[in-house]
C-alpha cells in the first residue's frame, strides 16, 4: 500500500460523525456499523510504511505509522466498534453516536501517530470526546459532576503530556515518537510518561475510571472500556518498554484492583476496577521489557478490549431491564435473562483465564514471561491478582446478580435485539480465540514461542480456579455486597476539591468582606467626599472665575455700547489719543 490509497481510520469516524450531524431522518442508524467495517478492511490492507507525512507550522507530522505494533492495536479496535455500534444500534439520540465514533476517531489517530504532536491533537480529541459518553448520561444526576471530575482529570494528564513534549522539542528540537531508553530518560520524557499513566489509570493516577465509568451511558461505557486505557498501553509500549517503574507499577494495579472489586456493590464499577488491574498485567509486561511479556502486553490488550466490552455490555444488560447495576438490589435473574446470563458468564471465565477463552492464552503469557526474566516476585503478584479476579467477576458478581438469596421482583425491561447479537459476536470471538490462539499471535509484534496448553499451565489454572471456587463458597456470607461507595483515592481527590472550597468560602470570603467593609466605611465615604469637595470647587471657584470672566465682558460692552453714541468729533477724539498713545510707546521703547 502507498501513501495515495492509505486509508487512515480515524478520519473515516470523523466523516461518520460529521455525517450524523446532518441526516436527520432515523433511518442513521443503519449506517452505525459502516465505518467499523470499512476500518477493519483498511487495516487489513496495510502494508509496514509511514504514510500521510505533512508539514504544519514548520513541523513534520506523520499521521500514518504502520507496523506489526500498530497494527494489531488498530485490528482490535475496528473489531469493537463494529461490536459497540450494533449494541448501541437501538439508541436514537444521534448526540451519543456522534462523541463515539470521535473517539474511536481519537484512537486510531492516536495508533497511527508518528509523532508527538499528532499524538496529542487526536489524544485529547479522546479525552473530550468521552466526557460526553458520561454527560450524555441524562438519567443519571451523577453523571454531570463524574464527567466534570473525569475531563478534569485527563485535562491534567494532558498538560503534563503537553509539558513534556514541548521541552523535549526544546532540546532535540523535533516531534518525533520513538522508544526512550531507561537509561537515558530525562526529566521531559518523565512528564510524558506521567501523561500516558494518567489515561493507563496507573495506581494512584486510576480514581477517575471506577468514578465515571459507572455513571456513562449504557452504551457509552462499552466504548470506554475499550478504547481509553488500550491506547494508553500502546503508547507505552511503544515508547516505554522496558522501565522498572512500570513493572512494579502495573503488578499494584493488577492487585489493587482486584482488592476493590472484591468490596464493591455496582456491577458496573466491580468492572472498572478490574480494568485497573487487567492493564496492570499490560503495564507490568511493557515495564518488564522482554519480548514474551512484550507480546503478552499486546496479546492481553486484544483479548481484554474483547471480553471486557462483553462484561460491560453484560452489566449495561441488567442496568437496562431492571434501571439498576446494584447486587444488592438484584438477584434471581437468570431464568429471566438467561441469555444475558451466558454470555456475561463467557466475559467471565475469559477475564478469570480459563482455558478455551481468550484470557488463558493471553494473561499467562504475560505472567510466564514474568517468570522467564526470573522476576519470581511480579509473577507471583499476578497471579495472585488471577484468583481475585474470578472471585469477583467470574463469581461474586453473577452470583449475587443472577443467583444469591434475594430476588429481583421488579419489572424486566425487555432487551433490544441489537444487544444480543453484539454479546454474541464478542462472545463468540472470546471462544474463538481462546481455542485457536494462533490467530492472536499471528497479529504480535514479536516471533511467538509459546504454548498456552501445556499440562503444567492447565493444572496451575485449574487448581486456582477450583480453590478460589471453594473459597467464595465458604466466605459467601462474607461477601455480600453492601450498598455503599467505597472510596479510595477519591477520598483525597475530593478532600482537595472540598480544602479549596473551603479555601475559597472561609478566608477568601473572610479577607473579600473586610476588603468590602473598608472600602464602604473609608473608600466609598473618601469617594463621597472628593466628589462634595469638587462640587464646590466647582461652584466657588471655577463658576466664579467664569462668571466673573462673562460679567466683565458684559460690562465692557456695555461700555462701548455707550461710547457708540453717532458723533463723528468722539470718534476722532479718540483717534487722536489712540494715536499719540501709540507714538509714546514708540519713542519710549
Amino acid at each position: 500500500m502507498n501513501a495515495t490509497n492509505f486509508i487512515h481510520p480515524a478520519f473515516i469516524f470523523i466523516i461518520f460523525a460529521g455525517i450524523l450531524t446532518i441526516w436527520k431522518h432515523r433511518s442513521f442508524k443503519y449506517l452505525l456499523p459502516l465505518p467499523g467495517i470499512i476500518a477493519i478492511f483498511c487495516v487489513l490492507l496495510m502494508k509496514p510504511g509511514i504514510y500521510n507525512e505533512i508539514s504544519y507550522l514548520g513541523f513534520k507530522l506523520t499521521l500514518g505509522r504502520v507496523d506489526t505494533l500498530s497494527i494489531v492495536f488498530a485490528h482490535v479496535f475496528a473489531i469493537q466498534s463494529i461490536i459497540g455500534f450494533i449494541y448501541a444500534f437501538h439508541v436514537k439520540e444521534r448526540a451519543q453516536h456522534i462523541a463515539a465514533a470521535l473517539y474511536v476517531a481519537g484512537a486510531f489517530g492516536s495508533t497511527f501517530a508518528g509523532d508527538y504532536f499528532t499524538l496529542f491533537i487526536f489524544w485529547e480529541l479522546m479525552a473530550v470526546a468521552s466526557t460526553f459518553l458520561v454527560w450524555l448520561n441524562q438519567n443519571n444526576p451523577k453523571a454531570t459532576n463524574a464527567g466534570f471530575r473525569y475531563f478534569i482529570f485527563h485535562t491534567l494528564g494532558g498538560l503534563f503530556l503537553l509539558g513534556g513534549l514541548l521541552l523535549r522539542y526544546k532540546v532535540v528540537g523535533n516531534f518525533d515518537f520513538v522508544p526512550i531508553s531507561p537509561s537515558s530518560a530525562t526529566i521531559y520524557d518523565y512528564l510524558i510518561l506521567i501523561g500516558f499513566a494518567v489515561n493507563a489509570a496507573v495506581v494512584p493516577l486510576h480514581a477517575w475510571l471506577p468514578d465515571a465509568y459507572p455513571e456513562a451511558t449504557i452504551t457509552g461505557a462499552v466504548f470506554m472500556s475499550a478504547f481509553t486505557t488500550k491506547t494508553a498501553v500502546y503508547v507505552l509500549a511503544r515508547g516505554f518498554a522496558g522501565f522498572e517503574i512500570l513493572a512494579i507499577a502495573g503488578t499494584i494495579m493488577a492487585i489493587y484492583g482486584v482488592f476493590y472489586a472484591t468490596i464493591e456493590n455496582n456491577a458496573r464499577r466491580i468492572l472498572a476496577y478490574h480494568i485497573v488491574s487487567q492493564v496492570g498485567y499490560m503495564v507490568a509486561g511493557i515495564g518488564i521489557g522482554t519480548s514474551m511479556t512484550l507480546n503478552g502486553a499486546c496479546a492481553h490488550a486484544y483479548a481484554h478490549i474483547l471480553y471486557k466490552g462483553l462484561l460491560f455490555m453484560g452489566a449495561g444488560s441488567l442496568l437496562y431491564a431492571t434501571g439498576t447495576a446494584k447486587l444488592s438490589e438484584l438477584g434471581g435473574l437468570a431464568p429471566k435473562l438467561p441469555w444475558v446470563f451466558v454470555f456475561y458468564m463467557v466475559g467471565a471465565v475469559s477475564i478469570s483465564g480459563f482455558p478455551l477463552f481468550s484470557g488463558f492464552v493471553s494473561k499467562t503469557m504475560v505472567i510466564s514471561g514474568a517468570a522467564e526474566a526470573h522476576r519470581t516476585i511480579l509473577a507471583l503478584g499476578l497471579e495472585l491478582a488471577a484468583v481475585g479476579t474470578f472471585l469477583s467477576v467470574g463469581i461474586k458478581l453473577p452470583y449475587f446478580a443472577f443467583y444469591g438469596e434475594k430476588k429481583y421482583s421488579g419489572s424486566i425491561k425487555p432487551l433490544p435485539k441489537n444487544m444480543y447479537v453484539a454479546m454474541f459476536i464478542a462472545s463468540f470471538l472470546c471462544f474463538f480465540i481462546g481455542v485457536y490462539p494462533n490467530f492472536l499471535y499471528h497479529l504480535l509484534p514479536f516471533e511467538v514461542e509459546y504454548t498456552p496448553y501445556t499440562p503444567w499451565h492447565l493444572e496451575q489454572t485449574l487448581l486456582l480456579l477450583s480453590f478460589t471456587g471453594l473459597g467464595f463458597y465458604v466466605l459467601r456470607k462474607k461477601l455480600t455486597p453492601e450498598p455503599k461507595l467505597n472510596l479510595d483515592f477519591d477520598y483525597f481527590y475530593r478532600l482537595i476539591g472540598r480544602s479549596f472550597l473551603k479555601l475559597c468560602k472561609n478566608p477568601i470570603e473572610k479577607i473579600d468582606n473586610w476588603w468590602s467593609e473598608i472600602y464602604k466605611k473609608i473608600g466609598l465615604r473618601g469617594l463621597m467626599g472628593l466628589a462634595r469637595g469638587s462640587a464646590l470647587f466647582d461652584l466657588e471657584e471655577i463658576d466664579r472665575v467664569i462668571d466673573g470672566f462673562a460679567y466683565n465682558f458684559i460690562r465692557c460692552g456695555n461700555n462701548i455700547s455707550k461710547i457708540q453714541k453717532g458723533d463723528v468729533r468722539i470718534y476722532l477724539g479718540i483717534s487722536v489719543l489712540i494715536a499719540f498713545a501709540i507714538f509714546g510707546l514708540i519713542y519710549l521703547f
